[in-house]
């Protein structure tokens, strides 16, 4: 393994950008490159698109790579830009998976895509990874094709697509790529690259970590069979010697939803690096291999990544097109990957590890300087400084072999662990630095707080308040109702009660009137008519108005997205006939008025409101007071579209109302 810090002795001078066209690569005296990165994202030279970033790092290690952004799919043409790489394409469908970037949580097509010039919705196919893949094949069929990027990282096994309603098989099968690196990638691909540059073949790359291939059990492994749903066992005893774990097979889960909930509980049960063993799943007749995760990189790896000569910009084949996805970053810094609070809508955790990734301070100053320096329009304001969090910075476990044997989907649910260094001090010394940097006049803090543990560190609310916070902060409690709660994995709204006194207190010794404005998710595995009814009237009570909401959306691999589809829930033992059932918001009539309740005061709305209200035997909330939710009567001009009866895709299951569990019957 080549250390991320060392560039290999043959590399050159950085190229402004990675090449694009034949013409790039001539200027910087190329007639080939070693790699090619076909990407579903505009190329922006920058560490927040991953394409750049393991472009960059190749490219330190010696490999002359190029870059094909968003080519058009409809014929292999595209694909021969640059010629025939040397080594291998590397495909990935971007910064999102391609079906979550143009489609809504209610399978309605977008007609923009923030990570495209000019915002221009259209410019990736549905299942980019898959359609790239085949067109690199047709371009040049000798090439290996190795997948990154998220999309390929959360359907490396088979998975629960929402947007067709199936079980798909693992991404590398229909993709029909040679290997598949998940998570975060910077070792692996460099192991990669350099080996296949020894002249290795892909089959050969069958034992780096953060790898999946087909391939056959090895006759010296011992297999534990979590694919035994009579078994109580789920594959979890531990034995000497080379152990892999058999999930379900994609047949079994295609067709049993309570093999699919084992599997999903299983691959997030071997998630630590520290503790994890392969797994494989039957395909047809053949194997799917895949390797425990990356080991977390160490700070200096860290460093290595985001000091690399990043352009900072867009490609300038561009010209003065915007591309939104950059313009909300260009002033903002990443300080730490990876998030332990294993919420259970989120796919973070499966792709940048429950490990807390973290840059030195001098890392971060040196970036925060090239921003001021280098990035056009700087006005003197660091728009975040965060990560997927914005207050995990160096928190880690107390002790390392506590670490490296747990298996625990959560640091903190259903309380934060004892073993957890909460410290905000690291974070709070670095902030202070941050706004010492000359020609820095505020730092702001976007990235989402998590507020269960910011409430360990008054000092820190108070920093957070004082200096960090623009006229309101968002902040994510979820639901106010302890049943989606607990199949989310967030803390009660007692914590976000503590969080909200500690940070008025604060505001108001600052002499600052700033406000907190609270998240929520409708429709999540887990909540009834009931909860989302109570939600609407603490909303109503605490005067809050949501102009946005966010209706569940079941995204490959996530833990709800198993509940979801099987209506089991995963975070509980998994056995045939003996799996706590989980009750699922499916039917689109009761998605919209989940979301309805969530902006109680849309006249639009009303219509659908009182109907379910007087069906849950809660027409008492219809009326003018003020602890009633929705008024008797209709404005004139309002209450069309809630009141028109929209066609609703099939999706497989009857729709219905129901409360506390029981059913209504539809209308």
């Amino acid at each position: 393994m080549i250390p991320l810090s060392a560039s290999k002795p043959h590399a050159g001078r950085a190229a402004p950008f990675l090449p694009m066209s034949r013409a790039e690569m001539t200027a910087l005296g190329w007639n080939e490159c070693d790699i090619v990165l076909v990407t579903g994202d505009a190329y922006v030279d920058h560490p927040s698109f991953g394409m750049a970033i393991i472009g960059r790092l190749l490219e330190s290690q010696g490999f002359r790579v190029g870059i094909i952004s968003q080519p058009d799919w409809h014929s292999a043409e595209p694909f021969k830009a640059l010629g025939r790489p040397r080594l291998f394409f590397g495909v990935t469908g971007g910064n999102l998976d391609s079906m979550v970037n143009r489609y809504t949580s209610d399978r309605k097509l977008r007609h923009d895509d923030a990570y495209t010039a000019g915002g221009e919705g259209g410019k990736r196919p549905d299942r980019c990874t898959i359609v790239y893949t085949q067109r690199c094949r047709e371009a040049y069929k000798d090439v290996p094709v190795v997948l990154g990027g998220i999309e390929a990282s959360l359907r490396r096994i088979a998975h629960y697509d929402y947007w067709s309603d199936k079980v798909r098989r693992s991404i590398l099968a229909d993709a029909k790529a040679d290997l598949l690196i998940y998570g975060n990638a910077e070792r692996a691909v460099v192991e990669v690259a350099n080996r296949l540059a020894a002249g290795e073949t892909p089959r050969q790359l069958d034992a780096i970590r953060g790898v999946a291939l087909f391939r056959r059990v090895p006759e010296h492994f011992t297999e534990l069979n979590a694919d035994d749903l009579d078994s109580a066992d789920e594959g979890a005893s531990r034995k000497p010697g080379d152990i892999v774990i058999r999930l379900p097979s994609f047949e079994q889960v295609e067709n049993d939803r309570d093999a699919y909930a084992r599997a999903s509980r299983v691959l997030h049960r071997e998630a630590n690096p520290g503790n994890a063993r392969p797994l494989v799943q039957r395909h047809g007749d053949r194997d799917l291999w895949l390797n425990p995760p990356p080991i977390p990189l160490t700070s200096e790896e860290m460093d290595a990544v985001y000091d690399l000569p990043y352009a900072r910009a867009p490609h300038p084949s561009y010209g003065n097109a915007k591309i939104p996805a950059w313009d909300m970053i260009k002033f903002s810094v990443t300080v730490m990957r990876g998030c332990f609070g294993g919420c259970t809508f989120c796919s973070i955790t499966e792709h940048e590890g429950r490990i807390i990734q973290n840059r030195s301070e001098g890392s971060i100053l040196r970036e925060i300087e090239k921003i001021r320096d280098k990035t056009p329009g700087f006005t003197g304001v660091i728009s975040d400084i965060g990560g997927p969090t914005a207050n995990m910075y160096r928190m880690a476990c107390k002790d390392p072999k506590i670490e490296a044997a747990c298996r625990l989907p959560s640091c903190v649910f259903p309380d934060i662990c004892p073993n957890l260094n909460t410290s905000h001090d690291d974070l709070i010394r670095l902030y202070r630095k941050v706004r010492e940097v000359k020609g820095v006049k505020k730092v702001m803090v976007a990235s989402g707080v998590r507020y269960d543990l910011a409430v360990k560190s008054p000092e820190y609310v108070k920093e957070l308040v004082t200096h960090h916070v623009g006229g309101y902060l968002k902040i994510a409690p979820e639901h106010t109702e302890r049943g989606p709660l607990d199949k989310m994995m967030k803390p009660g709204i007692g914590t976000y009660d503590r969080f909200k006194e500690m940070f008025d207190a604060a505001a108001k010794e600052a002499g600052k009137k700033y406000y907190l404005i609270p998240y929520f998710i409708a429709a999540h595995p887990g909540t009834t008519d009931e909860d989302m009814m109570n939600l609407a009237l603490w909303l109503k009570k605490n005067r809050y108005r949501a102009d946005q909401v966010q209706t569940f959306l079941p995204s490959p691999m996530a833990t709800a997205t198993a509940m979801y589809h099987t209506g089991v829930n995963t975070l509980k033992g998994v056995r045939r006939g003996a799996t706590d059932k989980v009750e699922t918001v499916r039917g689109g009539r009761q998605r919209r008025l989940h979301k309805a309740f969530l902006r109680y005061h849309d006249p639009d709305n009303w219509p659908l409101l009182r109907d379910a209200l007087k069906e849950m035997g809660r027409a008492d909330l219809i009326g003018p007071r003020p602890d009633q939710l929705v008024p008797a009567h209709q404005p004139p001009g309002t209450g069309k579209a809630a009141a028109t009866k929209r066609p609703v895709r099939p999706i497989g299951r009857g729709q219905r109302f129901t409360t506390k569990g029981v059913p209504f019957p539809k209308k």
